[in-house]
C-alpha cells in the first residue's frame, strides 16, 4: 500500500490503507476514449476497410478493456452450449415412468398376497398392458386398483401431466396447483375447474379477436377474473398473443427437440392429464389459434440436448424459451442483418443471460457508437456510403502527429516545439494555451474568455482554460509536394500503412503550424493523380503492375507553378525503381526492368522540377539495390537527400525533412 493513516471510531483505533484502485476499470475514468476509438478506425480505414467496415470491427473488438460484440457473441453461444450439453427433455417421462412402475409394483404386490382367482386375473391384466408407457397409462384409466400406494402413485401421474402441460404454457401456474393439493381433494378439483374455465374463456378471446372484432372490454373482463395467471401483465390482446404464443412456440420447439416415439408417447399421455382429456384438447385449440394470430414464431425449430439432468415439460420448454433468447441476441450481437444498429440489442436479456456486467459493456459500446456520430466523425456520401468526415481526419492527423513528434524528439534530444514558425513572426490567428507553450498572451481573446465563463456562473477571476496564445509562424512560404508509391509492392511489403500515416502526420502539421503553406498528395502507380487527404486515407491497394514517377513529377511541376511566390519541396515516397512512364498520347508506358525510355522521362521530369529550384527529399523503403542506386544519382542531380528510414521512422524522417527545408 502507499500511504496509512490511523483514526478513533467509538474508542476504537482504526487504521486504513490506501493504494491504488484494483478492483477492474476505474470508475472514475470516462467510459470511453474518442481519440482512442478513432485511432482503431483510422488504421483499419488506412489497411483498407471502409469506415463502416472498421466502426463494425472497433464494435467488435471493444475498447479500453471493454468486452466487444465477438467476446460477448462467444458468451452467448457457451450458454447456449452448456444448456444443451448438460440437459435432456425428456424429464417428465422419466418421471412417469418412475410412477407407473411404483403402482404396479405395488399393486401386484398386493396382488401377490391373495389366494382367489380374482387375484390372478388381474396380474393377467397388468402382465397384457401395452409396451409404451403412454398405452398403460390410458388402459389403466379404468382399472380398479387394490393397493391404496398404487391408486396414490397412479393419480400422481395423472396431476404430474397436468401440471407440467399447464406449466408449458402458463408461467407459475405448476407451483400454484401444486399447493392446492392433488385432483381427489375439493380444493385441487375447484382449482381445476377454474383452470378449465379461464381455457375456455380465453379461447373464446382468441377467436373473437382472430375475427377483427374489439376485445378491449373483452379483456379487461377477462384479466379481471384470470388475471393472475399472468405475471406478465399484459396491457391488451394483442400483448397477450405475444407472450402466449412466444410461450407456446417453446413448447413445440420442446416436442420437436423429441425423438419421434417420445413424442408419441407424451402425445398419448397427454390426453390422460388430470384424468380428463378436455385440458388437452383446450390447449391443442389454444396452440392452433396462436399458430394463426403468430405465425412468425419459431414453430418448426428444435434443440440438440444429450446431457444427463431431466427436465420436465416446463422446465424444458423454459430451456428452449431462453435458447430462442440466446439466438435473438447472438443475431443482435452479430449486427449483420441490413439496418444493424448497437440500440437493437436488449440490454434486460444481455442482463439476465450473461450479467450486469455484459450488459454495461454493450452499453457502453452503443453510447460510443452514438457519440462518435453525434460528433460528426462520419459523413454520408452522395452514394450512401459512409466516410471520414473532416473533423474525424483532424483528430487522425493529431493523433498521428504527435506520434511522430515523439519519435523526433527521442530520435533528437530534444522536446516538442509547440512554436508554429521561427521567425516567431504572428499570423494574427490564437488558439488555446497547451502544457509547454512558450508564446505570448493573446490578452483581449484571453479577458473575452473570461468574461463569457463568468457570465456562464462561474466566479473565478481567470482559469487557465481561458488563456490563448498568438500563433506566430515563418513568413517564408513553401508550397509542398508529396508524392507516394501506391503501387503493389507497398500493399505487399507492409508498407501502406506507414505510408499513410506519414500523409495523415504531414497534412496536420501544415494545416495547424503553417497554415500558409501549400500542400499536395501525389499518389503513383501505373498512372499518378492528385487525391485529397480523405481519399488517400481511404485508399484500398490495387494489384497493378507500374511505379510511374515520371507522371508524378508532372503533377507536381503543374501544382508548383501554380503558387511563383512559394519555396517548392518535393517529397518522394517509393519502394521501387520507376518502372512506367507517360506517353505522348497519355497512355502509361509499362516495362520491368525499367525500360531506359522510362529512366530518361523520369529525369526529364525532374530537370523541369530542378528548373524552379524545387528541394528535394526521396524516402527509399527497403533495400532494393537497383532502387538505391537509382534514387543516389538522382540525389546529386538535384542536390537533394535520400532517406532509407525504418517503417516505423517513416513518418518521423519526412516531417523532420520538411522542418528542415523549410528553415533553409
Amino acid at each position: 500500500m502507499a500511504d496509512g493513516r490511523a483514526g478513533r471510531r467509538h474508542g476504537r483505533r482504526l487504521r486504513y490503507a490506501y493504494g491504488p484502485y484494483t478492483g477492474g476499470p476505474d470508475p472514475l475514468a470516462p467510459p470511453y476514449d474518442i481519440r482512442s476509438a478513432m485511432d482503431q478506425i483510422g488504421r483499419d480505414v488506412m489497411e483498407g476497410s471502409s469506415p463502416r467496415q472498421a466502426l463494425q470491427e472497433l464494435m467488435r473488438r471493444g475498447l479500453d478493456g471493454r468486452r466487444g460484440l465477438d467476446d460477448l457473441t462467444r458468451r452467448v453461444w457457451e450458454r447456449r452450449r452448456d444448456l444443451q450439453r448438460d440437459n435432456r427433455v425428456d424429464g417428465t417421462l422419466q418421471e412417469v415412468r418412475e410412477l407407473l412402475a411404483r403402482a404396479l409394483d405395488a399393486e401386484r404386490g398386493s396382488l401377490g398376497n391373495e389366494d382367489s382367482d380374482d387375484a390372478r386375473f388381474r396380474e393377467m391384466q397388468l402382465d397384457a398392458l401395452p409396451p409404451d408407457t403412454g398405452g398403460s397409462v390410458r388402459e389403466l384409466n379404468d382399472y380398479d386398483w387394490r393397493s391404496a400406494d398404487a391408486r396414490e402413485a397412479y393419480d400422481e401421474i395423472r396431476d404430474l401431466l397436468g401440471r407440467e402441460l399447464l406449466d408449458q404454457r402458463f408461467e407459475g401456474m405448476k407451483q400454484a396447483l401444486e399447493s392446492m393439493g392433488p385432483d381427489a381433494t375439493p380444493e385441487g378439483r375447484a382449482a381445476r375447474e377454474r383452470i378449465g374455465r379461464m381455457l375456455d374463456d380465453l379461447n373464446e378471446l382468441l377467436e373473437q379477436h382472430a375475427r377483427g372484432e374489439d376485445t378491449t372490454e373483452r379483456f379487461a373482463e377477462f384479466m379481471r377474473e384470470h388475471g393472475e395467471h399472468f405475471p406478465e401483465n399484459p396491457q391488451s390482446t394483442e400483448e397477450l398473443v405475444d407472450a402466449l404464443a412466444a410461450r407456446a412456440a417453446a413448447a413445440q420447439r420442446m416436442m420437436n427437440s423429441m425423438s419421434a416415439e417420445q413424442r408419441a408417447e407424451l402425445a398419448e399421455l397427454s390426453r390422460q392429464a388430470f384424468g380428463d382429456p378436455r385440458l388437452s384438447e383446450s390447449l391443442a385449440r389454444l396452440d392452433a389459434q396462436l399458430q394463426g394470430l403468430r405465425p412468425g414464431e419459431d414453430w418448426t425449430g428444435r434443440g440438440n440436448f444429450r446431457g444427463d439432468n431431466p427436465m420436465g415439460m416446463g422446465e424444458a420448454t423454459r430451456a428452449l424459451e431462453e435458447l430462442g433468447r440466446l439466438d435473438a441476441l447472438a443475431e443482435q450481437l452479430s449486427q449483420s442483418y441490413p439496418g444493424a444498429r448497437m440500440e437493437d440489442i436488449d440490454l434486460d436479456a444481455l442482463t439476465e443471460m450473461l450479467g450486469p456486467e455484459a450488459a454495461a459493456d454493450a452499453r457502453t459500446l452503443a453510447e460510443l457508437e452514438r457519440e462518435l456520430h453525434r460528433q460528426d466523425l462520419f459523413r454520408r456520401a452522395a452514394d450512401g456510403t459512409l466516410t471520414l468526415s473532416p473533423k474525424a481526419l483532424r483528430t487522425l492527423g493529431q493523433s498521428v502527429l504527435r506520434d511522430v513528434a515523439d519519435r523526433v524528439g527521442g530520435r533528437t534530444g530534444a522536446r516538442e516545439t509547440r512554436r508554429s514558425g521561427a521567425a516567431g513572426e504572428a499570423t494574427g490567428a490564437t488558439r488555446a494555451w497547451e502544457f509547454g507553450d512558450t508564446q505570448a498572451w493573446s490578452v483581449p481573446r484571453t479577458m473575452l474568455n473570461a468574461q463569457l465563463r463568468r457570465a456562464a456562473g462561474d466566479d473565478r477571476v481567470l482559469d487557465v482554460s481561458d488563456v490563448e496564445i498568438v500563433e506566430t509562424e515563418q513568413r517564408t512560404r513553401a508550397a509542398v509536394a508529396l508524392l507516394v508509391d501506391t503501387s503493389w509492392s507497398m500493399v505487399a511489403e507492409g508498407r501502406w500503412v506507414p505510408m499513410k500515416r506519414t500523409a495523415l502526420a504531414l497534412h496536420q502539421l501544415i494545416s495547424t503550424r503553417f497554415r500558409g503553406d501549400d500542400l499536395s498528395l501525389i499518389t503513383f502507380g501505373r498512372h499518378a493523380r492528385t487525391v485529397e487527404l480523405g481519399e488517400l486515407v481511404g485508399l484500398e491497394g490495387a494489384y497493378q503492375q507500374g511505379t510511374n514517377l515520371h507522371h508524378a513529377l508532372l503533377l507536381a511541376r503543374e501544382r508548383l507553378a501554380r503558387l511563383p511566390d512559394a519555396t517548392p519541396v518535393v517529397l518522394v515516397v517509393t519502394d521501387g525503381e520507376p518502372t512506367a512512364h507517360l506517353e505522348r498520347d497519355g497512355e502509361a508506358f509499362f516495362d520491368y526492368p525499367p525500360h531506359p525510355r522510362t529512366l530518361r522521362a523520369t529525369v526529364d521530369g525532374l530537370d523541369r522540377l530542378i528548373g524552379m529550384e524545387a528541394r528535394f527529399t526521396f524516402f527509399v523503403l527497403g533495400d532494393d539495390p537497383g532502387l538505391a542506386a537509382f534514387t543516389d544519382r538522382l540525389a546529386r542531380r538535384t542536390g537533394g537527400r535520400v532517406v532509407n528510414p525504418d517503417l516505423d521512422g517513416l513518418g518521423a524522417e519526412v516531417v523532420s525533412d520538411y522542418l528542415r527545408r523549410r528553415r533553409g
